[in-house]
């Protein structure tokens, strides 16, 4: 087994943030907006290079601003920007942006789609700009395109994701039940540096990382990301592995969110016990045609709805049009999303998404189906577009995996 921790810390090179906050601040420039406030964990790991509890001020020109509530010291060895100041409340921040900028921003952004109302309400109290807007969309386009080093995080995210399914097949056996087998590979990448704490921008999404459906659990749709999400264990957990047992001769869908250094892997592969059904395994096989299919029609340029009309169109072809995303009346809308330091990032291969893919866009791609109380089928790998179509991240294989 390979070790993928090691001793040395994680640290964010000084380069990647100075891209990250110009690259922020031309976006900034570009909707008319003079500073922006980031709060939300994530965002703060990206352009300060710490998600100690904190605020990061970035101005559209200028050095940024990074105040932490705690742990300073942390901080302070994370990230590589010059203005880190230590401070006991928000109330502080204000202050310290008039001293150091003269002047206080007259448009100021925040991250309006994760900041609750409430703490909102109170930052207009407390900052006298004139013009409160939504700073969102600029974060999120920034972040939409990934550097070569954070292709490499991936791709570190990608081999422990690989070992974790090669562990898989040596595990998988009758009367296990889903949740027993989840919880045996999700040790096993926990040994090898799974942080198990999926990232999820969205408040009413869960990030777990335990997607196990075998049978005609996944035929029983579901609401999260997955168009087959599962029974779960419970009313009050109705997603992910369940407490059915795993039986040979039937499909095994097995969808692996994964994080390392909080960059994050999202893969599905078919499993079966001896042997798969016919119908299951004919099913499993179109989906990987389409996905293959897709790969080949990446390239800059081509929207994300483009795309995902293609992958609809060969699902019919393939005579699986009454499957493809869902049952009919239950179908998702999407067959693919960005990853990142999130789980689910911006773009969205979907019908009405116009997003054009650009160079550096990292893509998780899921063409999945699912027969009503029968069964689920699919493969999800992650692909990075490149300058001339589509190049893997994924490094387990694109193939149905008998037991």
């Amino acid at each position: 087994m390979t070790e993928l921790t090691g001793e040395k810390p994680f640290i964010i090179p000084s380069e990647e943030i100075t891209r990250r906050i110009l690259n922020a601040q031309k976006a900034l420039k570009q909707s008319r907006i003079d500073g922006l406030i980031i709060a939300q964990r994530v965002d703060l790991l990206y352009f300060s290079g710490t998600a100690q509890n904190g605020f990061l001020f970035l101005p559209s020109e200028g050095e940024p601003l990074l105040f932490i509530k705690r742990y300073l010291p942390r901080a302070q060895e994370e990230s590589p920007l010059k203005n880190i100041i230590g401070i006991d409340s928000i109330r502080d921040v204000p202050g310290h942006i008039i001293d150091f900028y003269g002047r206080f921003p007259d448009v100021l952004a925040f991250e309006f789609d994760v900041l609750p109302v409430k703490t909102f309400n109170f930052y207009r109290t407390l900052f006298p700009s004139k013009e409160f807007v939504d700073g969102s969309p600029s974060i999120l386009a920034v972040r939409m395109v990934k550097s070569s080093w954070e292709i490499e995080q991936m791709e570190r995210t990608a081999e422990m994701s690989r070992q974790t399914f090669e562990y898989m097949k040596t595990i998988i056996r009758p009367g296990l039940t889903e949740m027993e087998f989840a919880g045996m590979y999700e040790t096993f990448a926990r040994r090898l540096g799974h942080g198990a704490g999926l990232r999820v921008r969205d408040y009413l999404t869960e990030g777990y990382p335990w997607h196990v459906l075998s049978g005609v659990s996944g035929g029983l749709v579901g609401l999260l990301d997955s168009p087959a999400s599962g029974e779960g264990t419970s009313v009050a957990f109705p997603c992910g592995a369940g407490n059915k047992l795993l039986a040979p001769n039937e499909p095994v869908m097995v969808d692996l969110g994964s994080v390392l250094n909080g960059y994050h892997m999202d893969e599905t592969r078919m499993f079966a016990i001896g042997s798969m059904p016919d119908k299951a395994l004919k099913a499993s096989r179109a989906a990987i045609q389409i996905h293959d299919s897709v790969l080949e029609k990446v390239k800059p340029g081509i929207t994300t709805g483009e795309l995902f009309i293609y992958a609809e169109s060969l699902a019919e072809s393939l005579g699986y049009a009454e499957y493809f995303l869902g049952p009919p009346g239950d179908k998702v809308s999407f067959i693919g999303h960005g990853i990142g330091l999130e789980l689910i990032e911006q773009p969205v291969i979907a019908r009405d998404r116009k997003e054009h893919l650009q160079t550096g866009m990292v893509i998780a791609l899921e063409p999945k189906m699912v027969f009503r109380n029968e069964f689920a089928a699919g493969i999800e790998s992650v692909f990075v577009v490149t300058e001339t179509g589509a190049r893997l991240i994924s490094r387990v294989p694109a193939e149905i995996f008998i037991c």
